[in-house]
């Protein structure tokens, strides 16, 4: 059975009520583009069905996280908002930024945003949950971001604190659910909790195959929040909602789309991912950004790409340099040898072939001239905390890699848990599966 989030008081228009349930809705701004198996119409996120929610937000002061994807059509939500007359009062920005263009991991300070006015608020810095203070003249939060579907993606993690911090304060929040564009498999190991850290807060697989609405009510139907937010939402759950409290967890589901939708994002998610291609690559490649190796981080094709000095030099080149979004990073201003992966949409996404690749992986360290070095390790030294073992989630396929375990092998002690996974992911679906 499925678990049920609409908590609507007696007072919310049937219309908007029927809507959001069966998904039914009226012409509005172009969509991203998708292909599906059984779906010829344009994917429509729900930042565009405003005909649902607006009534919902209407003479109410709100918080909106946000960054550059909260696109509605050709124009930023907090725009599109603020033309409607919507007071928004103020935004919560995540890793990258309200406009997206800080570097990955780059502390990011308070700050007004000149074309709008609002104070924003940095959630990847000095803090990265609403504090009371910060949502004591709020009476509704918003959450609006694109995600790619992949665990160590920050934005899911923001999300987790965000959800916290709304249910902690007993205020509404309303998320606007977006396409996932890798929705249409899950692979990859479990997350051990042992390596929990902001690039992986939960038991889930590297790619695990649900939209940004799905995996909230998966955090929120497994108890995995905070104790404080786990009540709370139980109490609000079954307590009667207040006339100051039209809902207390809503979601504003896509239209139009499947998992089987092949959907292309109209807005790149953050600086490193500029393209489908490197999106489809990222569960792949993004394990090099715990190695030696340039991930193709100040190149055109980062995630791409990948290499490294040492290895033979008849294999593909390029110099990384620094550009809008990876000022600083690995190997900048030396000649790299390696991989390119780079091709149209299609090409890329028949090698990865709905799953996580290792073969990349595995045959990099092969061919590595001293291993011993391969993995970037803390100042510790402990290979157990290092930066590899957190995007694994696990402290297990550094050990398989070392022992030339084959990638057959190294999969085949994921199922398990990918098993048990599944199962639970069942539960939260909101549209159609892949299988």
């Amino acid at each position: 059975m499925k678990y049920n989030y609409t908590y609507l008081m007696h007072k919310l228009p049937v219309l908007a009520f029927l809507l959001v349930c069966s998904g039914l809705a009226c012409a509005q701004p172009k969509a991203g583009k998708s292909e599906s198996n059984n779906n010829t119409a344009a994917v429509r996120p729900a930042a565009e069905r405003l005909e649902v929610y607006l009534p919902m937000i209407k003479g109410r002061r709100v918080a909106v996280f946000a960054n550059q994807t909260s696109m509605v059509g050709n124009q930023h939500l907090v725009d599109t908002l603020q033309k409607l007359g919507v007071n928004v009062r103020l935004i919560f920005g995540p890793e990258h930024g309200f406009r997206g263009t800080a570097d990955a991991g780059e502390k990011i300070g308070n700050y007004v945003d000149k074309k709008t006015g609002i104070p924003v608020v940095s959630l990847y810095g000095a803090k990265r949950r609403p504090a009371p203070e910060d949502l004591k003249d709020i009476d509704i939060m918003i959450f609006d971001i694109q995600d790619v579907g992949i665990r160590f993606y920050t934005y899911i993690s923001s999300l987790e604190e965000y959800m916290e911090s709304a249910f902690e304060n007993g205020k509404p929040l309303l998320l606007l659910d977006r396409p996932n564009p890798n929705g249409f498999y899950v692979d990859g190991p479990v997350l051990d909790k042992k390596y929990k850290s902001f690039v992986g807060m939960q038991p889930v697989p590297i790619v695990y195959g649900m939209t940004i609405a799905e995996y909230a009510m998966m955090l929120a139907g497994e108890k995995w929040l905070s104790k404080k937010a786990n009540d709370r939402h139980d109490y609000y759950k079954t307590a009667q909602n207040s006339a100051d409290t039209p809902f207390h967890f809503q979601i504003i589901k896509c239209q139009n789309y499947t998992h089987k939708t092949k959907y292309v994002l109209p807005v790149k998610p953050s600086p490193n991912l500029p393209e489908i291609q490197s999106i489809y690559l990222y569960p792949s490649t993004c394990f090099f950004e715990g190695t030696t190796l340039s991930e193709g981080r100040g190149t055109s094709k980062p995630f791409q790409i990948f290499g490294h000095p040492s290895f033979p030099k008849e294999l593909f080149s390029f110099t990384p340099a620094p550009n809008e979004g990876a000022k600083n990073s690995k190997l900048y201003g030396v000649k790299c040898f390696g991989w390119n992966l780079s091709g149209t949409a299609d090409e890329v996404l028949a090698k990865v072939d709905n799953r996580i690749q290792l073969k990349w992986l595995l045959e990099a360290y092969r061919l590595f001239p001293k291993k011993d070095s391969f993995f970037i390790l803390p100042k510790s030294g402990n290979a157990d905390e290092s930066f590899f073992n957190k995007l694994a989630g696990n402290g297990t396929l550094i050990n398989q890699i070392k022992e030339g375990k084959s990638e057959t092998d190294i999969k085949k002690s994921w199922e398990p848990q990918l098993t048990e996974f599944k199962a639970i992911r069942k539960k939260y679906l909101l549209y159609p599966d892949f299988e």
